[in-house]
């Protein structure tokens, strides 16, 4: 609606990804002799507990490029109401921090649509989305606080996986209910893959336990 308010990006829950970057970037700040050891370990510590975007951004506030847009204390972009794809023998994906919409159309004849919510802008509780596919195929890769409903799909020939049951206790920052029809192709909801490890995280991996040898 016009005049709508879009709600603060540092109101928003934080994912591991966005947690595991400030702790690359608090690591780098000590690095170079920005934090010290005691400030380091506490702001890991915070870090890695943190909940939503602006409990992140503090503890960037005070160090050079803070990076994150929304540790920059921007707003989110206010989100379209209706999106639409179409592909026809070729694929499309989402991903990064694209702005998802309120309602999304997508068509595939005979190609692949990939949805990656992991770092996504979320503006909206709710997203609809409407597909029409063939022999094609639509992936959703959802984070633990994104909830998909497929149920509401006509499922003429093909197959539908849902893979990305949340626990009953997860906070809900997007609720997805999808519709449409689904004839000789896939539908797939699914958690996205973990991030690989980087060096500062490889470099501050903890220790095996070493196993004591018998005697």
């Amino acid at each position: 609606m016009p005049g709508e308010m879009v709600p603060d990006r540092r109101e928003l829950r934080a994912s591991h990804e966005e947690r595991d970057e400030v702790v690359e970037r608090l690591t780098v700040a000590a690095g170079d002799g920005r934090l010290t050891a005691d400030e380091l370990d506490e702001r890991l510590e915070a870090a890695l507990t943190a909940r939503t975007h602006g409990e992140l951004a503090a503890l960037l506030a005070d160090l050079p490029d803070a990076g994150p847009v929304w540790a920059a204390g921007v707003a989110a972009d206010a989100p379209k109401h209706v999106s639409r794809i179409g592909v026809d023998s070729a694929g499309a994906k989402r991903d990064g921090g694209w702005v998802v919409p309120r309602r999304l159309e997508i068509e595939s004849k005979s190609g692949s649509v990939v949805l990656d919510f992991t770092r996504a802008v979320i503006a909206a509780p709710t997203l609809e989305i409407e597909v029409a596919v063939r022999s094609g195929s639509v992936t959703l890769l959802v984070p633990p606080d994104v909830v998909a409903d497929v149920d509401d799909v006509a499922v003429r020939n093909g197959s539908v996986r849902h893979q990305a049951r949340p626990e009953p206790a997860t906070p809900v920052r997007l609720r997805i209910q999808m519709t449409g029809e689904l004839d000789g192709g896939s539908i797939a909801i699914r958690p996205p893959r973990p991030p690989r490890r980087g060096f500062w995280q490889w470099l501050l991996r903890r220790p095996r336990p070493v196993a004591a040898l018998p005697r």
